[in-house]
């Protein structure tokens, strides 16, 4: 079978370049990969080059759209195992980050938060596809809410 093409990166205008990097380095774990200055910075995990990309250019100072008005709802972020999703909550946690909320959907499980500059994040675990939740062979996802203290008794 032939690979599919996958989504790469996310590239967000943010109002504060040093406020962003630090909280995408200290509350989400990522490494500073390369920065420009004072305009932009590319951050990722594992040594990609980058799997977020921050920049001032058009919104130094600036203020995160009004309610009602389009634009991006969360980016995601894949974790590749259940415990390191449970990690990703307690550093969250030891950084004083409050989550907005946190979800049960069946084929995966999802904690829910914004940056400093209101960009919805969503950090999640998917399940093996063959625990996803089918009905009648269709695809069945739910959103209920996650227990997070037994996500939490993964991280130990």
């Amino acid at each position: 079978m032939e690979a599919s093409p996958s989504i790469g990166h996310v590239h967000l205008k943010v109002s504060d370049l040093d406020r962003a990097v630090r909280f995408y380095q200290d509350a989400l774990g990522m490494e500073l990969q390369q920065r420009y200055g004072n305009s932009a910075a590319f951050l990722s995990y594992g040594g990609y080059h980058h799997h977020i990309g921050l920049n001032v250019w058009e919104s130094a100072g600036g203020s995160p759209p009004p309610e009602g008005s389009t634009g991006l709802f969360h980016l995601a972020i894949l974790y590749p195992t259940r415990k390191q999703l449970a990690e990703a909550l307690m550093r969250l946690a030891e950084h004083g980050i409050q989550i907005d909320g946190a979800s049960d959907h069946g084929v995966s499980e999802a904690i829910y938060l914004h940056d400093p500059d209101d960009n919805g994040i969503e950090l999640y675990y998917d399940r093996p596809e063959a625990e996803w939740p089918r009905h009648d062979g269709e695809l069945a996802m739910y959103s209920r809410p996650l227990d997070l203290e037994d996500l939490l008794e993964q991280a130990n």
